[in-house]
C-alpha cells in the first residue's frame, strides 16, 4: 500500500490497537472522546488507508457479553504490549469502517509509537480470546 496522503496516517496492521474518535449513534461524525480500537482489517480507497475497527471501552470490563473480550493488567506483558492505560474490552459486534485520517483517529497522549494513532498490538497470547469473541458473533449472526 502506498504512503498515505496529506491528513492521512500510514496504514497500521490488523491486530494493532489504535486511538480513535469513534462514531456515536446520535452523531453522524466522530464522537468527542477518543478511545482504543482494535484494527480488524486494513484496506484502501483512492490510495488512502481505510480500517475496519472494533469499539473499545474501559467501562463495564467485568461484564462481558457475546462478541466481547477484555485485556486486563493481570495479562502482564500482553497488557503492556497493547499500550492501554486501563482495563479495556473490545466489542466485535460494534465495528466500523473508517478512513485512517485525522478526522477519525488521533495521536494518543504520550505518543507511545511516535506521531501515529497506534497504541500497541494485540499480543499473540490474546489472539485466542479475540477469535472466540469473533466466532461468537458469527454464530449469533447465522442464527438471525
Amino acid at each position: 500500500m502506498p504512503a498515505a496522503g496529506a491528513g492521512w496516517f500510514s496504514p497500521p496492521s490488523p491486530g494493532d490497537i489504535v486511538w480513535r474518535r469513534f462514531p456515536q449513534r446520535e452523531l453522524s461524525g466522530p464522537g468527542p472522546k477518543s478511545r482504543p480500537a482494535l484494527v480488524l482489517r486494513v484496506g484502501e480507497t483512492q490510495a488512502n488507508p481505510v480500517l475496519d475497527v472494533a469499539y473499545g471501552t474501559g467501562r463495564k470490563v467485568d461484564e462481558l457479553y457475546t462478541g466481547e473480550f477484555a485485556i486486563y493488567p493481570s495479562d502482564g506483558p500482553a497488557y503492556e504490549a497493547a499500550g492501554l492505560s486501563y482495563p479495556t474490552k473490545f466489542d466485535l459486534r460494534r465495528t466500523f469502517e473508517l478512513d485512517f485520517n485525522g478526522v477519525w483517529f488521533a495521536i494518543p497522549p504520550g505518543a507511545p509509537c511516535g506521531q501515529t494513532p497506534k497504541l500497541g498490538i494485540l499480543h499473540p497470547s490474546l489472539v485466542r480470546r479475540a477469535r472466540a469473541a469473533r466466532d461468537a458473533v458469527t454464530r449469533v449472526k447465522r442464527r438471525e
